[in-house]
C-alpha cells in the first residue's frame, strides 16, 4: 500500500472511531431536553434518509419486495431494539459506564458467530470473550457502588445483545442486498417506528429546541448514520474493516473521557480495570492469527453510532 493510501486510511479510521465515541457524550447532553424514544427515532430516521440521498444513484438495487425480511430483521434489531434501549438506558446512567459495557458486543459477536455461523474459536478469541465477560461484571460492580440504577446496567446489556445479534444476521444475510440501502432503510424504518412510539408514549412539547438538542439531532442526522457508514464502505472497500474492527476498543475510552470532562461523570480505579479488559477482549477477539491462516471475522456491521 502506498504511504498515501496508508495515511488516508489512518484518518478515515481515526475520523470514525472519533465519530462514534463522540456521540455517547452529545446523545447525553441532548437527552436533557427531549424524550429519549423521540430523540432515538428522529436521528435515525433523518440519517437513513441522509444516507438514502448518497445511495439514489444505485436505486435500483433496492429490491425492498425480494429482501424484505432481511430488511425487517436488521431493522428491528440494529435500529428498533439497538437504539431505542441505548437512548432510554442513556437516562437512567452516565454515557461513559453505558457506553463500556454496550461495547462488550463485539465479544458477543465472537460468540454468536461461533454457535450460529459455525465459525472457528482461536485460543486467542477465547480468552477474549472470558475478559469481556470479566470486564463487564467489574464495570456493572463499579456502577453498583455509584449506586448506578440497575435498570440502566440491564439496558446497557440488553442494547449489546440487541446489536451482538443484529450483526451477526448481517453477516449470514447481508450479501443479499446493498450494504447502503440496507442500511439506510433499516434505519428508517426503524427510526419510523420509534417515532411513531415516542408520539403515542411522549409529548412533542416537552423537546426544548435549543443548542445542546438540535447539535445532538444533527450529529446524528448528519455524522452518526451517513457520513460514518460512507466512511466504513469506503475502508470496507479498501481492504481495512479488519482493522476498524480492531479499533473498536478506542470507542469507550473515548466516551469515558467525553463523560468525565464535559459531563462530570464519575471515574474509578474499577471502573478503568473493566474498561481495560474489555479493551483487551475486544483486541483479542478482532486480532489476526499469528500463523498468517486465514479466518473468518464478523466485523460490526451494524448501525451502532448514529
Amino acid at each position: 500500500m502506498r504511504p498515501s493510501a496508508r495515511a488516508r486510511n489512518v484518518v478515515l479510521i481515526a475520523a470514525l472511531v472519533l465519530i462514534w465515541g463522540l456521540s455517547w457524550p452529545i446523545y447525553k447532553i441532548s437527552l436533557a431536553y427531549t424524550p429519549p424514544i423521540l430523540f432515538a427515532g428522529m436521528r435515525t430516521f433523518l440519517g437513513g434518509l441522509g444516507l438514502a440521498l448518497v445511495a439514489l444513484p444505485r436505486w435500483r438495487k433496492i429490491a425492498f419486495r425480494r429482501h424484505a425480511a432481511v430488511y425487517l430483521v436488521s431493522a428491528l434489531f440494529n435500529v428498533f431494539l439497538f437504539f431505542g434501549l441505548q437512548t432510554v438506558g442513556l437516562t437512567y446512567m452516565p454515557g461513559g459506564l453505558f457506553s463500556v459495557i454496550v461495547y462488550v458486543q463485539p465479544v458477543l459477536v465472537g460468540l454468536l458467530a461461533w454457535l450460529w455461523l459455525g465459525e472457528s474459536v482461536s485460543a486467542s478469541k477465547m480468552a477474549g470473550l472470558i475478559l469481556g465477560v470479566a470486564g463487564v461484571a467489574v464495570v456493572s460492580a463499579e456502577g453498583m457502588t455509584l449506586k448506578v440504577s440497575s435498570t440502566g446496567i440491564v439496558l446497557a446489556l440488553a442494547t449489546a445483545v440487541s446489536w451482538a445479534f443484529g450483526t451477526v444476521y448481517m453477516k449470514k444475510y447481508s450479501s443479499r442486498v446493498d450494504p447502503l440501502w440496507l442500511v439506510s432503510i433499516q434505519s428508517m424504518l426503524g427510526g419510523a417506528v420509534l417515532t411513531a412510539i415516542g408520539s403515542s408514549v411522549e409529548s412533542w412539547r416537552e423537546i426544548v429546541w435549543n443548542g445542546p438538542y438540535l447539535s445532538g439531532l444533527a450529529f446524528g442526522a448528519f455524522l452518526g448514520v451517513p457520513t460514518a457508514w460512507v466512511i466504513f464502505f469506503t475502508l470496507v472497500r479498501y481492504g481495512e474493516a479488519g482493522k476498524v474492527a480492531a479499533s473498536t476498543f478506542c470507542v469507550p475510552l473515548i466516551s469515558v473521557l467525553g463523560g468525565t470532562l464535559f459531563l462530570r461523570e464519575p471515574f474509578h480505579a474499577l471502573f478503568l480495570a473493566g474498561l481495560v479488559l474489555i479493551a483487551a477482549s475486544i483486541y483479542l477477539v478482532n486480532r489476526a492469527p499469528s500463523n498468517g491462516g486465514s479466518r473468518k471475522t464478523v466485523h460490526p456491521v451494524s448501525t451502532r453510532q448514529s
